[in-house]
């Protein structure tokens, strides 16, 4: 999904690009699926030293769109870009040295690129520079590190960052526990669909969180179990299946129409 945005990205400003060679016969191929004339029409542009087209041919090299996948192909544009400060370029060559693709797995290296990244903002890669701090990846373990850039990511609105923060103030770590917070931070990583913090949510309606005006509520906590389970985290629905031992039926069908509801209606409809 992130390539295929950055290629929606570049599409956008392609026909900006004032060159003898014609974007926009690339431009009709790649929208055909004709990704080796689009890659044949491109590649003057990356050649005359042209970022955008640059971090595109990395993109089309790294997935195997005009050819066999080819990760040495795709780190070689991608670090030409990276190398005149384009961040896409920057946070994929994190990527490739992150997941060892193409190169020797390498976490600081990879931090380096992220780092650079996500100074000029990326949201994505400054979530990405949290779990590093938090895990010691790369670098010496640093939970008050982590949380700069999880709020960072959280506060331009990145759902994996916002349910990060919530975790990090829910176990107290980089910042004094306060469940309060963490319950912020994961709504709003649970209105975007955030499958875990929805699941985060239902724990904190099982156990009951009084003092942040989460009261304890098997209803909500199965709402909440039900949800996460839908979007793919699956350990939700063993917590709604053990749950439902301990509800009526009756609450197991209002919990089930209020999950249906919240779902159905975009994450802004969802409780009694």
């Amino acid at each position: 999904m992130k390539h295929v945005t950055i290629i929606l990205a570049f599409l956008m400003t392609l026909s900006s690009l004032v060159t003898a060679q014609d974007p926009q016969k690339g431009l009709t191929a790649y929208q055909a699926d004709d990704y080796a004339t689009a890659l044949q029409e491109w590649k003057p542009l990356a050649d005359q030293g042209d970022a955008f087209s640059q971090a595109l041919l990395g993109t089309m090299y790294y997935i195997g769109q005009g050819g066999p996948q080819d990760y040495a192909e795709a780190m070689k544009w991608f670090r030409l870009a990276a190398d005149q400060g384009y961040a896409s370029a920057q946070s994929d060559l994190g990527d490739m040295y992150f997941k060892g693709r193409g190169v020797p797995q390498d976490y600081a290296e990879a931090v380096k690129w992220y780092r650079l990244a996500a100074d000029q903002g990326d949201a994505r890669v400054q979530s990405m520079l949290g779990n590093m701090y938090r895990k010691g990846e790369g670098v010496p373990q640093d939970y008050a590190e982590a949380v700069k850039w999880f709020r960072l990511a959280a506060d331009q609105g990145d759902a994996r960052a916002q349910f990060m923060l919530g975790v990090m103030y829910n176990n107290g770590e980089g910042v004094p526990q306060d469940y309060a917070e963490a319950v912020k931070w994961y709504q709003l990583a649970a209105d975007q669909g955030y499958a875990r913090a929805q699941s985060m949510l239902g724990n904190m309606y099982y156990a009951g969180q009084a003092s942040v005006g989460v009261l304890q509520d098997s209803v909500m906590a199965h709402m909440w179990y039900n949800i996460s389970s839908a979007n793919g985290f699956e350990v939700a629905g063993e917590w709604k299946n053990g749950l439902e031992a301990e509800m009526t039926p009756a609450d197991i069908s209002k919990a089930e129409a209020m999950a249906s509801e919240c779902m159905s209606s975009g994450y802004t409809k969802c409780g009694y």
